[in-house]
Protein backbone atom coordinates (compact mmCIF):
# COMPACT_ATOMS: atom_id res chain seq x y z
CA UNK A 1 0.00 0.00 0.00
CA UNK A 2 1.33 3.49 -1.11
CA UNK A 3 0.74 5.66 1.60
CA UNK A 4 3.29 8.72 0.38
CA UNK A 5 0.17 11.08 -0.50
CA UNK A 6 -2.08 10.56 3.03
CA UNK A 7 -3.04 13.62 4.76
CA UNK A 8 -2.31 14.55 8.57
CA UNK A 9 -4.43 17.38 10.01
CA UNK A 10 -1.93 20.15 11.10
CA UNK A 11 0.46 22.62 9.37
CA UNK A 12 3.70 20.40 7.78
CA UNK A 13 5.96 22.29 10.70
CA UNK A 14 4.42 20.91 13.70
CA UNK A 15 3.70 17.67 12.55
CA UNK A 16 7.51 17.62 11.59
CA UNK A 17 8.43 18.63 14.99
CA UNK A 18 6.19 15.50 16.27
CA UNK A 19 7.94 13.43 14.16
CA UNK A 20 11.03 14.54 15.15
CA UNK A 21 10.86 14.28 18.61
CA UNK A 22 9.42 10.26 18.43
CA UNK A 23 12.67 9.55 16.44
CA UNK A 24 14.62 10.59 19.54
CA UNK A 25 13.22 8.29 21.96
CA UNK A 26 14.57 5.09 22.35
CA UNK A 27 14.67 2.40 25.39
CA UNK A 28 17.29 3.79 28.07
CA UNK A 29 18.55 0.15 29.19
CA UNK A 30 18.88 -1.36 26.05
CA UNK A 31 18.35 0.50 23.41
CA UNK A 32 18.11 -2.19 20.57
CA UNK A 33 14.93 -3.56 22.77
CA UNK A 34 13.25 0.40 22.54
CA UNK A 35 11.20 2.33 20.32
CA UNK A 36 11.50 0.77 16.30
CA UNK A 37 11.23 4.00 14.43
CA UNK A 38 9.75 2.85 10.98
CA UNK A 39 10.93 5.40 8.22
CA UNK A 40 8.57 3.90 5.19
CA UNK A 41 5.23 5.68 4.89
CA UNK A 42 3.18 2.76 4.73
CA UNK A 43 4.70 1.22 7.97
CA UNK A 44 3.93 4.93 9.98
CA UNK A 45 0.49 4.43 8.78
CA UNK A 46 0.38 1.03 10.21
CA UNK A 47 1.91 1.73 13.56
CA UNK A 48 -0.79 4.71 13.73
CA UNK A 49 -3.36 1.99 13.16
CA UNK A 50 -2.53 -0.96 15.11
CA UNK A 51 -1.95 1.69 18.19
CA UNK A 52 -5.39 2.87 17.32
CA UNK A 53 -6.84 -0.61 17.48
CA UNK A 54 -6.87 -3.81 19.52
CA UNK A 55 -4.19 -5.87 18.52
CA UNK A 56 -3.70 -8.93 20.37
CA UNK A 57 -6.72 -10.80 19.06
CA UNK A 58 -7.80 -12.84 15.43
CA UNK A 59 -10.17 -10.42 14.63
CA UNK A 60 -8.72 -7.23 15.52
CA UNK A 61 -5.03 -8.26 13.55
CA UNK A 62 -7.84 -9.14 10.51
CA UNK A 63 -9.43 -5.55 10.82
CA UNK A 64 -6.31 -4.08 9.09
CA UNK A 65 -6.65 -6.31 6.49
CA UNK A 66 -10.48 -4.81 5.68
CA UNK A 67 -9.52 -1.06 6.27
CA UNK A 68 -10.66 1.16 3.57
CA UNK A 69 -9.08 4.32 2.45
CA UNK A 70 -11.13 7.15 0.60
CA UNK A 71 -9.71 9.65 -1.31
CA UNK A 72 -10.85 13.21 -0.75
CA UNK A 73 -10.06 16.55 -1.65
CA UNK A 74 -9.35 18.87 1.16
CA UNK A 75 -9.63 22.45 0.80
CA UNK A 76 -7.02 24.52 -0.76
CA UNK A 77 -6.97 26.72 2.98
CA UNK A 78 -6.75 23.45 5.21
CA UNK A 79 -3.45 22.96 7.14
CA UNK A 80 -2.07 19.82 5.95
CA UNK A 81 0.94 17.38 5.74
CA UNK A 82 1.66 14.59 3.36
CA UNK A 83 3.31 11.44 5.24
CA UNK A 84 5.46 11.44 2.05
CA UNK A 85 7.35 14.57 3.19
CA UNK A 86 7.20 14.08 6.73
CA UNK A 87 8.93 11.04 6.16
CA UNK A 88 11.61 12.21 3.66
CA UNK A 89 12.57 14.69 6.78
CA UNK A 90 12.69 12.05 9.16
CA UNK A 91 15.24 10.26 7.03
CA UNK A 92 13.44 7.98 3.96
CA UNK A 93 15.57 7.96 0.95
CA UNK A 94 13.45 5.49 -1.27
CA UNK A 95 11.11 8.24 -2.61
CA UNK A 96 12.77 8.00 -6.32
CA UNK A 97 12.82 4.83 -6.27
CA UNK A 98 9.01 4.14 -5.46
CA UNK A 99 7.90 7.06 -7.93
CA UNK A 100 10.04 5.57 -10.45
CA UNK A 101 8.73 1.66 -10.03
CA UNK A 102 5.07 2.98 -9.59
CA UNK A 103 5.87 4.19 -13.01
CA UNK A 104 7.02 1.26 -14.87
CA UNK A 105 3.81 -0.69 -13.63
CA UNK A 106 1.61 2.04 -14.97
CA UNK A 107 3.40 1.89 -18.04
CA UNK A 108 3.41 -1.92 -18.15
CA UNK A 109 -0.32 -2.21 -17.39
CA UNK A 110 -0.72 0.83 -19.66
CA UNK A 111 1.10 -1.79 -22.77
CA UNK A 112 -0.61 -4.83 -22.08
CA UNK A 113 -4.29 -2.48 -22.00
CA UNK A 114 -3.18 -1.81 -25.73
CA UNK A 115 -2.27 -5.11 -26.94
CA UNK A 116 -5.43 -6.72 -25.68
CA UNK A 117 -6.91 -3.86 -26.95
CA UNK A 118 -5.31 -4.30 -30.93
CA UNK A 119 -5.76 -8.33 -30.43
CA UNK A 120 -9.37 -7.60 -29.86
CA UNK A 121 -9.77 -5.18 -33.05
CA UNK A 122 -7.57 -8.04 -34.98
CA UNK A 123 -9.81 -10.46 -34.31
CA UNK A 124 -12.87 -8.29 -34.68
CA UNK A 125 -11.60 -7.23 -38.48
CA UNK A 126 -11.38 -11.44 -39.14
CA UNK A 127 -14.43 -11.85 -37.60
CA UNK A 128 -16.34 -9.32 -39.90
CA UNK A 129 -17.66 -10.41 -43.09
CA UNK A 130 -16.69 -8.22 -46.18
CA UNK A 131 -19.79 -6.49 -47.69
CA UNK A 132 -20.00 -4.51 -50.24
CA UNK A 133 -22.09 -1.02 -49.82
CA UNK A 134 -25.32 -2.01 -51.54
CA UNK A 135 -25.39 -5.15 -49.83
CA UNK A 136 -25.74 -2.93 -46.47
CA UNK A 137 -27.85 -0.55 -47.97
CA UNK A 138 -30.05 -3.03 -49.03
CA UNK A 139 -30.29 -4.81 -45.60
CA UNK A 140 -31.06 -1.43 -44.02
CA UNK A 141 -34.20 -0.55 -46.82
CA UNK A 142 -32.54 2.35 -48.09
CA UNK A 143 -31.83 0.92 -51.70
CA UNK A 144 -34.82 -0.72 -53.38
Amino acid sequence: MHCKGTNISGNFHRNKLKYLAFLCKQMNTNPSHGSYHFGVPSHIFWRTMQSILPHKTKRSQATLDYFKIFIVCLKPTRKSAYLGCLALEGGWNYQVVTVSLVEKRKAKIHYRKKQQLMRLWKQAEKNIKKKTVTEVLEIHGFMV
